[in-house]
C-alpha cells in the first residue's frame, strides 16, 4: 500500500453523480463552472456520492486506470472527501494519493466458479436460520476445522475500519502488509477473535455443508449465493488511484479510528 504524493494537471474532469437529490445537485453546480469530459478524454474521475457508491464506481471504471477524487454527498464518505466543490482543480492537483490494491476472490458454487474483486472485505454469510459450518485454510494449511456462526470475513487495511470494526476485528494501519479474518458472531470456537495475516496469503473457505446451511460471499457491493467454496488473494496487478485533500486524507482517517474510544 503506497501513500505519496502525486503530482501532476487534473484539468479534464469526468463526473459520476449518484441518484440522489445531493449529489444530482452538486454535479449541476460543478458542469456550470467546468466541462464535464467524456471518460476517455479525462485526467480525473470525480465521483459524487457514497462509499458505496465510490466502491461500485471505483471497480466499474477500473480498466480506464484513471484517479479518482471523490466528493461526499452521502453519510460517512470514508473514501471520499468533504463536500466542497469550489476551487476543485486546484484542490485535486493539490491531494495526496493512496494506492489501494483489493481482494480477489475466486468463488465456486456448483459446476461454476465467479471472479470478483473487494475493495473493503470479502464477507462469507449464512443465508437462512442456520449457522455456518466452515473450514478456513490460510496457505493451504487448515487453521479452523469448523467456524459455527454467522460467518467470516477478510478485511483489506482500508476496509478494516469498516464491517471489520463492527465485527470487533482489529483496525490495520493503512501502511501494514497484513488483512484480517475475522468471525462474524461466532458460536464456535467460542473464544476465537480472529487472526491477522500476511496479505501475500492464500486463504480458503469451504462450506462443510452446503445443503442444510447455505452460504453467501459478498465483494463490497457484489454477492454470489449458494456458495461452496472461496479462494481469496490480495491482487498484484489491480491498483487504485484515490485522491485524498491533505489535511485529512484516507491515512488521517485511519489512524483517527485507532484513538477513538
Amino acid at each position: 500500500m503506497l501513500y505519496s504524493l502525486f503530482k501532476m494537471k487534473f484539468d479534464k474532469l469526468h463526473i459520476l453523480a449518484d441518484n440522489t437529490q445531493k449529489a444530482q445537485i452538486t454535479k449541476r453546480k460543478i458542469i456550470k463552472k467546468l466541462k464535464n469530459f467524456k471518460i476517455n478524454a479525462c485526467n480525473c474521475i470525480v465521483v459524487l456520492g457514497g462509499d458505496g457508491f465510490m466502491l461500485h464506481m471505483l471497480k466499474k471504471y477500473q480498466r480506464w486506470n484513471k484517479p479518482f477524487y471523490g466528493l461526499n454527498t452521502g453519510n460517512r464518505g470514508f473514501l471520499l472527501n468533504h463536500t466542497s466543490y469550489h476551487n476543485l482543480l486546484k484542490k485535486i492537483e493539490n491531494a495526496n494519493v493512496v494506492q489501494l490494491s483489493p481482494l480477489e476472490a475466486t468463488i465456486a458454487k456448483n459446476k461454476t466458479k465467479k471472479k470478483v474483486i473487494a475493495i473493503n472485505e470479502i464477507s462469507i454469510f449464512r443465508q437462512h436460520r442456520q449457522t455456518t459450518k466452515l473450514e478456513i485454510k490460510v496457505d493451504s494449511r487448515v487453521r479452523v476445522k469448523e467456524l459455527v456462526g454467522d460467518g467470516v470475513l477478510i478485511a483489506t487495511p482500508a476496509g478494516s475500519t469498516a464491517y471489520n470494526l463492527s465485527a470487533r476485528g482489529p483496525i490495520l494501519n493503512l501502511d501494514s502488509q497484513y488483512l484480517t479474518v475475522t468471525p462474524i458472531s461466532p458460536f464456535r470456537p467460542r473464544g476465537w477473535r480472529g487472526a491477522i495475516v500476511n496479505n501475500q496469503s492464500s486463504i480458503s473457505i469451504k462450506n462443510l455443508d452446503t445443503k442444510k446451511r447455505p452460504v453467501s460471499a459478498v465483494a463490497d457491493n457484489i454477492e454470489v449465493r449458494n456458495i461452496k467454496s472461496v479462494n481469496i488473494e490480495l491482487s498484484k496487478k489491480i491498483k487504485f488511484k484515490i485522491l485524498y485533500n491533505k489535511k485529512f486524507g484516507l491515512k488521517e482517517r485511519n489512524i483517527a479510528e485507532q484513538f477513538k474510544f
